[in-house]
């Protein structure tokens, strides 16, 4: 007998390469706003030991800044730019290169207080105080990656039991097995589709996926869907292929289409829409999912049931785009409409 595709997948054991976490990741928009807003806090708690007035506490401050500002963004531009570098390194020789790098900055930012003051700056504090304040931002960053992962493990998990209902599973082979003596292409044709979906959903995922992988799940799952509900189900795909290379978290906009499916079109005896356009815009790529809703007396429960999954989309999309992405729900003249804001890159 021919094993199936679904059994002769490989296991996550089997195909799993080894690779380092990164947890010196200074890339990100919101780790560069955190880390300035950090430097410039202390610079003007240490100011106010030098000053009396809040006039003179502000002349400090702003001289500090032209010392503290350019060497912090240096410290942040050299590890972002050594991020695949640092990423080979095991954790305690990332936390030593970061303190390496402040003890740099310190020294760096000694130098530019020295043009402007033409004094003997005290290069040794400066050192000692760059380290420190490194080793602190490490340190944010090591907590940061470490509440990742459990985060992402809780969210797969949570997905992985919503996507692989049983009564999912039962309506499908369900299609399947009425189709098999009238339609026994289109039967085998479901059941393949249903093969790809649970191999991809159970194959160990990586931390992100390119939206043109995540666009490919969503069709096998409507494709389906569609099979039980016909004509009920009405898809409209308006796709970009300059988004396909943004990047997600994986199993991300299966959900959404579930919950449009359910809470849109199953609830009414018509059938509803369901529309997923992707675009890119500049060095920005935005997704958009819209359902229709059914009409008030099929019931109102339509919107009650955007919630769990919703929450879960926008918690990833923070912990892989932090303050880079942008999530947003809303109803209007009868349609549901989930829109995702991510980098192209």
């Amino acid at each position: 007998m021919q094993e199936t595709q679904i059994l002769s997948t490989p296991s996550p054991a089997a195909t799993a390469t080894p690779k380092r976490a990164l947890v010196f990741d200074a890339c990100h928009a919101g780790v560069v706003l955190r880390a300035v807003l950090f430097v410039e806090a202390v610079a003007g708690v240490g100011a106010m030991f030098a000053t009396e007035t809040p006039a003179q506490w502000l002349a400090a401050l702003a001289l500090l800044t032209g010392g503290v500002l350019p060497a912090t963004l240096a410290w942040l531009l050299v590890a972002c730019s050594l991020k695949v570098w640092l990423q080979r390194l095991s954790i305690a020789q990332q936390y030593t290169a970061g303190v390496l790098l402040g003890t740099l900055a310190g020294l760096l930012a000694c130098a530019l207080l020295a043009l402007v003051l033409a004094d003997n700056p005290p290069w040794l504090a400066c050192a000692a105080a760059g380290a420190l304040l490194s080793a602190l931002l490490v340190a944010g960053l090591i907590l940061r990656a470490r509440a990742r992962a459990p985060a992402t493990t809780t969210a797969r998990l949570a997905e992985l039991q919503a996507r692989i209902r049983p009564h999912f599973l039962f309506n499908t082979l369900n299609s399947a097995i009425a189709l098999v003596r009238a339609e026994p292409a289109q039967a085998e044709a479901l059941l393949e589709d249903l093969s790809d979906l649970f191999r991809h959903a159970l194959v160990e995922q990586g931390e992100t996926a390119t939206l043109g992988e995540e666009i490919q799940l969503a069709q096998r799952y409507l494709a389906i869907e569609q099979v039980r509900f016909g004509e009920r189900l009405r898809v409209q795909w308006l796709l970009d292929p300059n988004a396909d290379g943004a990047h997600l978290p994986p199993l991300l906009l299966q959900p959404l289409v579930e919950n449009a499916v359910k809470h849109g079109v199953e609830p009414s005896r018509h059938g509803g829409k369901l529309r997923i356009a992707t675009q890119r815009r500049g060095d920005r790529v935005v997704v958009r999912i819209t359902n229709t809703l059914p009409a008030p007396h099929e019931g109102s429960t339509s919107t009650r049931g955007h919630g769990i999954a919703l929450d879960n989309v926008r918690a990833r999309l923070a912990l892989l785009h932090d303050v880079q992405a942008q999530f947003s729900t809303k109803v209007k003249n009868g349609l549901y409409q989930v829109r995702i804001s991510i980098p192209c890159g």
